[in-house]
């Protein structure tokens, strides 16, 4: 958020924890993601816990269900344009990709 008020660029956050991203908004996200989709997910404690292995999470389909179960393991920060989406880190990517916008 810090960064896009910094360019001058509107942005609206949104609390996924609260507003978890549905099956299809993740979808679109994917869509424009310059990551790879496997990125999404979180690779923690939780991840372990739950047993998860890289080939759970390999796909686009397994992406969306695991996040549809377990929404705290959607990377953060997660930048969305409307062309584009990537995960914030490092935070130039952020800045790079909003510069235009500003």
């Amino acid at each position: 958020m810090r960064i896009a008020q910094d360019l001058g660029v509107a942005a609206d956050i949104v609390l996924y924890m609260k507003t978890p991203p549905d099956a299809a908004a993740l979808r679109l996200i994917i869509a424009k993601l310059e990551d790879p989709v496997t990125d999404l997910v979180r690779r923690d404690a939780n991840f372990a816990k739950l047993g998860l292995t890289d080939a759970d999470v390999a796909t686009e389909d397994q992406v969306v269900e695991i996040l549809g179960k377990h929404k705290a393991m959607l990377q953060r920060p997660l930048v969305v344009t409307a062309n584009a989406a990537l995960i914030g880190r490092p935070k130039d990517r952020v800045t790079a990709l909003l510069r235009p916008l500003a």
